[in-house]
């Protein structure tokens, strides 16, 4: 896709999904069409829902262009292959039929274009900044996702105090859809999404600086000092096509752009590329867990990857599977006759951790997908960052084999038997410096287990059960770290649901605060029951969902976490007391992208960033839950008043 560059005057992207090519029009299909594709493609998941899939009435309050996106380049990729654009596109309309229809128009030619539900993203203006000011770094930066090399999320410099959290104020906001964590430079801000554009906003007051179409991300992108480009600023961004793409900071000028990195049909980048010296580490994820929802897949062989670049090209120096031997058929058909392959799965999920006094770069990885055993899942690893060779690795969970859609009515065959928890790691490993001297390496698991290591031999120091653990979380996207203490937000979000119903160990929702050096649990605040709306129930009342699984920020004496009810909070770091609070959930916003009523919704994924006074996070992310998401999000800049 054509990449866009945006400056002086550049009105924001307003394209729609669907739009036939001329010539199309007379073939397109229609809603009857639609429905056919449905019920002989997803209809055996998604009516009724089995497992993690969303229910149809779910699916029929996204905008069309989530579901179409999904099934081009998105999680129902593989599960969508064989129908044309045309069938994909009757399908969406089919499904949001419902809430949106479809609508005709004309082009130039006269040649009819059947727009099928709303555009991608928000129809709004970006405003263009009068003055783009010069990069002023400072200590109060969050450059990356982790904020530093250890992957702490400790701003150390916030020019905020505890005294001044009675005088936050939302002081501007975003609209966009998808969109994931920004990073801060000075007074600049840069945030991917989902809808493919790459923003640099000012973040005092969210003014577009420059805007890159076309770059479909959810990682955070990292920006670093370097003499390649011309500024002397450079970012790097993980794009839904398996590519790591470096732009010029203060232009957005394109650098150069990595050849595909993985080209297994269901891998995808989850996780943000990190910057270490010369080199960029990127982690390989995968959705091949969903593809094998559908019995026509012959299950599975994605193999989770560390990548390594040349920073200056983009050239690549390494891959490390974390899974060394290839998929091969073992004595096993699907449903469909086809021979199952394995081993398969440990997808790395997460950013990685750097260690340059050991050389080492940490990642951590997710379940198995098939029943070869292998020790790759489930594990934690300390790979050279100079060679790829792994130094050590620590597998938690074993045969923790697990693929979705595998509930008492799946008739796929692809199941692993016996089914595993589903207890990926999905957050950052945290590198700690202990009064002793020694460096630990702390991991959280989706089984609500928090674990030292031995940074330096991979010994397990300590585990400690802090949640109850579920298939989403347990600690599910990151934790943070002081000095003193690591903290740990803790979803339990299938349990939250289970004894709700009556069923299922007691969930533990909430945040932690733990002695890293022991693992021993100092205090713990239960994610408090608060009012809530999510806007797609419009008028019905909503199953607001406490479960705390995006990944904290923390600044000396607080910690700020969000839950997925949409409430966003700050802690006092020492006792866990809640010192702030405030709903994005209560209120809609009028955006500086000119959207009027915009709303808010639940917190997940990525979490907040803090950087020069201010806090910014993204209310309504389409997590793994599929709760709380309006399918659009909004960036929320709070500040002092």
């Amino acid at each position: 896709m054509a990449r866009l560059l945006g400056f002086l005057g550049l009105a924001g992207m307003a394209a729609a999904v669907g739009v036939a090519a001329p010539g199309m029009a007379a073939a397109q299909s229609t809603a009857a069409d639609g429905k056919a594709v449905f019920d002989a493609h997803c209809k055996q998941c998604h009516e009724p829902a089995v497992g993690r899939a969303p229910a149809r009435a779910d699916l029929a309050v996204r905008p069309a262009a989530d579901i179409v996106t999904a099934l081009t380049s998105g999680v129902m990729k593989p599960m969508a292959e064989g129908l044309s654009p045309a069938e994909i596109q009757a399908v969406a309309g089919y499904l949001t039929s419902s809430q949106s229809g479809g609508e005709s128009s004309g082009d130039a030619t006269g040649v009819e274009r059947r727009v099928i539900g709303p555009p991608v993203g928000p129809v709004g203006t970006d405003p263009m900044c009068k003055v783009n000011t010069p990069f002023k770094p400072g200590p109060s930066d969050w450059p990356s996702a982790g904020v530093d090399d250890a992957s702490t999320r400790f701003q150390r410099h916030p020019q905020l105090t505890a005294a001044d959290l009675p005088k936050l104020k939302l002081k501007w906001a975003f609209s966009m859809s998808g969109g994931g964590q920004p990073s801060v430079i000075g007074d600049w801000l840069f945030t991917t999404n989902r809808s493919g554009a790459f923003y640099a906003l000012d973040a005092r007051t969210g003014c577009v600086h420059w805007v890159v179409h076309g770059v479909v991300s959810r990682t955070t992108p990292m920006v670093v000092r370097s003499p390649v480009s011309p500024s002397g600023w450079i970012t790097y961004i993980g794009e839904a096509s398996k590519t790591v793409h470096a732009f010029d900071a203060a232009t957005g000028q394109e650098l150069w752009v990595s050849d595909v990195l993985e080209k297994h049909p269901s891998s995808v980048m989850t996780g943000s590329p990190i910057v270490s010296g010369d080199k960029v580490f990127v982690p390989i994820s995968s959705i091949e867990e969903a593809s094998s929802m559908s019995k026509d897949y012959a299950c599975c062989t994605f193999r989770g990857s560390l990548v390594a670049l040349e920073a200056k090209t983009g050239r690549t120096l390494w891959q490390t599977f974390v899974i060394p031997e290839p998929a091969h058929p073992y004595d096993r058909k699907n449903a469909a006759g086809k021979a199952l392959m394995g081993p398969a799965g440990a997808a790395i999920w997460s950013a990685p951790t750097v260690d340059r006094k050991r050389g080492l770069v940490y990642v951590v990885t997710g379940d198995s997908y098939t029943d070869v055993e292998t020790d790759g899942d489930d594990s934690v690893f300390a790979i050279e960052m100079a060679t790829g060779r792994i130094r050590w690795h620590q597998q938690v969970t074993k045969a923790d084999n697990f693929v979705m859609g595998c509930g008492p009515k799946a008739a796929t065959g692809n199941c692993p038997s016996p089914m595993g928890p589903d207890y990926d790691f999905g957050a950052s490993p945290i590198l700690m410096k202990l009064p002793s001297g020694g460096d630990v390496l702390v991991a959280g698991q989706k089984s609500g287990v928090a674990y030292g290591f031995d940074a330096g031999s991979g010994k397990l120091l300590w585990k400690t059960q802090v949640g109850n653990g579920s298939a989403l979380g347990g600690i599910e996207w990151g934790m943070g770290a002081d000095d003193k203490r690591l903290y740990v937000p803790v979803a339990d979000l299938g349990l939250l649901f289970h004894f709700a119903g009556g069923s299922g160990l007691p969930p533990k929702a909430g945040l932690y605060g733990l002695n890293p050096a022991t693992g021993k649990i100092l205090w713990a605040t239960p994610s408090p029951e608060a009012p809530c709306h999510y806007a797609r129930d419009k008028t019905k009342p909503s199953t607001c969902v406490r479960a705390q699984s995006a990944a904290p920020a923390v600044m000396p004496g607080v910690v700020f976490s969000g839950t997925l009810d949409g409430w966003f909070r700050a802690y006092d770091s020492k006792t866990g007391k809640i010192l702030w609070a405030y709903s994005t959930t209560a209120q809609t916003y009028d955006t500086v992208n000119g959207i009027k009523g915009q709303p808010g919704g639940g917190i997940d994924g990525m979490g907040p960033a803090i950087a020069g006074g201010m806090i910014f996070t993204m209310s309504g992310f389409n997590g793994a839950s599929q709760i709380g998401s309006n399918g659009v999000n909004v960036l929320l800049a709070f500040g002092k008043d």
